[in-house]
């Protein structure tokens, strides 16, 4: 997931418009993810982006586009910002990735688990709560 991501993202992203020092500004990269700026900043501050600094200026490569995508998807899926952190920090770019690998699995498959086990409180709560707007609406 993570490194595939990477690949793809980063092959994306080299299609997109950025200035002609090849840096995308934080209002276009904010657009283009569907972001806030504070987002943006406060992922800054969190180390998961690493954006160039010209002045107050915030530049990002192409590699902030893709690391911000798998930040997005990470926390889609339920994640939270240190683990996204901790599992793309593994990323090897000339490595076979597959200690990280490994993490994103055994990480991956808990998170499923946690969700099932979400989806299956939410579901046993909207049938009782069907089942008591039945006998209400009978008494109706």
């Amino acid at each position: 997931m993570i490194s595939t991501a990477v690949r793809d993202t980063a092959a994306e992203a080299a299609g997109d418009a950025v200035s002609g020092d090849g840096y995308t500004r934080i209002g276009d990269m904010a657009k283009q993810f569907g972001v806030t700026l504070r987002a943006l900043r406060f992922y800054e501050d969190k180390g998961l982006l690493m954006p160039k600094r010209e002045g107050s200026a915030r530049l990002y490569t192409q590699r902030d586009k893709a690391r911000l995508k798998l930040v997005l998807l990470g926390r889609r899926v339920g994640f939270s910002l240190r683990d996204v952190k901790q599992m793309i920090d593994l990323y090897e770019p000339g490595g076979d990735n597959a200690r990280q690998h490994r993490v994103v699995l055994e990480r991956s498959e808990r998170q499923m688990k946690r969700l099932q086990r979400q989806r299956d409180a939410i579901d046993a709560a909207i049938a009782e709560l069907g089942e008591m707007i039945r006998d209400l609406r009978a008494r109706v």
